[in-house]
């Protein structure tokens, strides 16, 4: 039977979980968590989602994402299929890692995303040590909530916690910790799996334009770097490789394409070489001062 088609409207959030098969644990050590965030990291980057809440589990992880008009399948699908290669090479197995395709839920109510958040830093509760110290589990987004810690893996989006669970009322007379506290993960499975909510859930989130053409990008890399655009399908030349890369970026972030269109757009170029190129168009973000901005110049210019 094939499978269901996900459902996965552009603006919303969805809680997101993944599981390991039944015979090995997803994540082997601390440094194999940090990994995984290192991936999700990454390819925020790409796709600038927003993650509003997390916690990895040895066997399996949540999240709650806001895919910001991209599309949610193919930011899980590059993270997942990123860690399975990492965990099979350093763990020397092969074969399946993931427990079938990963879920997702859409967040339709605040009332659902309220209990989700809380289902989601309440995983810890069985774990040896953590039963009233569930602020303290490293690899949760709970102490970020309680405003105890910053993020140590730079994926929260804070204004966003700041302005729906207001942090300075859930740290008072630990209402929020309280709330996990006193209630069992069978009774949040209930409220997640709630799906009769009357409650009309209204978004003022504002998602990003994902469907521009790749010949759009084009343009705007040539004009910002002054060079003609035929420049940017020049395959051997190295002093085109920085505008090629940040193309190629652009591309995967803001046009909703198939690997082969931006192939094509860039020359017939081999997806191995997209890939390549976006990695070194991340890096240039990250470290190069001359294009650090050029992801929200394109918003703003390309924003209506």
């Amino acid at each position: 039977m094939p499978r269901s088609a996900r459902i996965k409207p552009l603006d919303s959030m969805f809680h997101i979980m993944v599981r390991s098969i039944s015979e090995i644990k997803l994540f082997k050590s601390n440094k194999d968590k940090v990994k995984y965030f290192n991936f999700v990291k990454k390819y925020q980057n790409i796709y600038h989602f927003k993650v509003y809440a997390y916690c990895l589990m040895d066997n399996h992880g949540h999240f709650i994402i806001d895919a910001n008009g991209a599309d949610i399948s193919k930011i899980m699908h590059g993270i997942n299929l990123s860690y399975v290669k990492y965990f099979n090479r350093i763990h020397k197995r092969h074969g399946h890692l993931f427990q079938d395709r990963f879920k997702s839920k859409v967040i339709n109510s605040d009332r659902y995303l309220y209990t989700l958040s809380a289902y989601i830093h309440n995983n810890p509760l069985d774990l040896q040590g953590y039963k009233n110290r569930l602020e303290e589990y490293s690899f949760s987004s709970l102490s970020v909530y309680l405003n105890l810690n910053k993020d140590p893996f730079e994926i929260l989006d804070y204004n966003f916690i700041h302005s729906v669970f207001g942090l300075s009322i859930l740290n008072s007379d630990n209402n929020y910790l309280n709330f996990i506290h006193n209630c069992t993960q069978v009774e949040f499975k209930k409220e997640i799996e709630f799906s009769e909510d009357s409650s009309e859930y209204i978004s003022h989130r504002k998602p990003l334009i994902r469907n521009f053409e790749e010949n759009l990008v084009i343009d705007f890399v040539a004009n910002k770097i002054n060079i003609n655009k035929q420049m940017l399908h020049a395959k051997h030349t190295r002093a085109f490789i920085n505008p090629r890369a940040i193309s190629a970026l652009l591309m995967r972030c803001f046009c909703d394409s198939k690997c082969s269109d931006i192939c094509k757009s860039l020359g017939n170029i081999t997806q191995a070489r997209v890939s390549s190129l976006t990695k070194i168009g991340l890096n240039l973000i990250t470290y190069d001062k001359e294009y650090q901005n050029i992801i929200e110049e394109f918003i703003e210019k390309h924003s209506y």
